[in-house]
């Protein structure tokens, strides 16, 4: 995958932010337990999609939100410990973000 410029990236809606994040998590969830290298990579850009998000000023007062979102995710690609959370959850509740960003359209 490319990488998105911060620009590009802050140019999206916050529901075409969390979608795309939603690609990621899915692809993460798709490749866990078959191949490492592309579950990784997902996890990475996941990771990296979540950082540009933090970083958008127009959600500051949802920092808390995304936060433990990001917080949610980590710990399903470690396993789920303290949560409980994995990634098959996390995908649909990521996609729905991705339903109402085109729902918008």
């Amino acid at each position: 995958m490319k990488t998105v410029s911060k620009e590009k990236w802050q140019s999206l809606t916050l529901l075409q932010q969390l979608g795309n994040i939603g690609s990621e998590v899915g692809r993460a969830a798709k490749w866990q337990g078959k191949d490492e290298k592309s579950f990784w990579g997902a996890v990475t850009r996941a990771m990296d999609l979540f950082d540009l998000t933090q970083a958008d000023l127009r959600w500051g007062n949802r920092r808390t939100e995304l936060d433990r979102a990001r917080e949610v995710f980590a710990d399903a690609v470690l396993g789920g410990r303290e949560y409980r959370s994995n990634l098959k959850d996390l995908e649909k509740y990521f996609m729905l973000f991705a339903l109402a960003s085109q729902n918008q359209l």
